[in-house]
């Protein structure tokens, strides 16, 4: 099947009801469509959708692709001044943005975000945008947490300091000074030592949410949740608003993507870009356009 989902492009022909779009406009490709009819897409959570076709999610292709179809409403118009390339990472830093949403982050918050991979970074990026006065960055890449701290991190916690997630917790409440604990947690990782050090790095009544996808059952410290009413929030892809939202925080500057990109391939080298991908290296990898 035909891989890829994080796209931008230009449009090059419209159908005869479009009314948005016109040749020659530079677009981010918002890559699910969902049915437009059951009661979560009429609420604008359309990314619970049931009948969504998603790009290269089995048996739908994906935008790896010379021409790729897409209804108007999920293209979004990129400003003169925002590159495709900025366009293209639209779509990871859209999932930041409704990480961010499920946290209701607000002014002066104190946000602990586990991974530093390209959605934990981009959830920090958007938390300090939504007004995070201390945004943490967690995770056991020494590397990346230095790129986290010159990109988006107030501060970054390297988690092999112990195998003990409540020591963990107890060392980043401490060591940034977080009082009785985080308001906010963002698993971006999928890990179930991040999962738990989450959980018990919040202050009673925080908020977790859960962006990183890891083994589907793991253990939970439930206790931990009840005792401190945590509210636990699950976080999957992008809902109504979030993709503009995303264009607009790149336009007005708020985030910068471009800082991510490690690596540019040519088209015919799509295969070379993936390779490198699965082996984790550098931060993100873009291919370009065929011409």
């Amino acid at each position: 099947m035909v891989l890829g989902h994080e796209s931008a492009g230009t449009v090059v022909a419209v159908g005869p009801s479009v009314t948005t779009l016109v040749p020659g406009d530079r677009v981010a490709l918002e890559p699910g469509i969902p049915c437009r009819l059951c009661c979560f897409c009429k609420s604008g959570s359309y990314n619970l959708c049931t009948s969504m076709r998603f790009a290269a999610t089995p048996p739908y292709d994906g935008s790896l692709a010379k021409f790729y179809v897409l209804p108007a409403d999920f293209c979004q118009k990129l400003p003169d001044h925002v590159s495709l390339e900025e366009g293209a990472l639209v779509e990871p830093l859209a999932v930041g943005v409704h990480v961010c949403r499920q946290a209701n982050i607000a002014l002066n918050d104190s946000v602990v975000v586990f991974g530093a991979g390209p959605v934990g970074l981009l959830c920090a990026a958007v938390a300090r945008a939504f007004g995070a006065s201390k945004v943490v960055v967690v995770d056991i890449n020494q590397a990346r947490l230095d790129f986290a701290k010159s990109y988006a991190a107030t501060g970054v916690f390297n988690a092999t300091y112990d195998k003990d997630p409540k020591v963990n917790a107890k060392r980043i409440v401490e060591e940034f000074e977080l009082g009785d604990g985080a308001d906010k947690a963002l698993e971006a990782s999928g890990a179930e030592m991040s999962i738990r050090t989450g959980i018990y790095v919040l202050r009673s009544g925080g908020t977790f949410v859960q962006a990183g996808m890891g083994q589907g059952e793991m253990g939970f410290p439930i206790v931990d949740v009840a005792l401190k009413e945590i509210n636990v929030k699950g976080s999957f892809r992008y809902k109504e608003g979030d993709y503009r939202l995303a264009v607009e925080l790149v336009a007005q500057g708020k985030v910068d993507v471009k800082q991510l990109v490690t690596r540019r391939f040519e088209f015919a080298q799509a295969e070379r870009a993936f390779e490198e991908t699965r082996k984790g290296e550098g931060i993100k990898v873009l291919i370009r356009g065929p011409e």
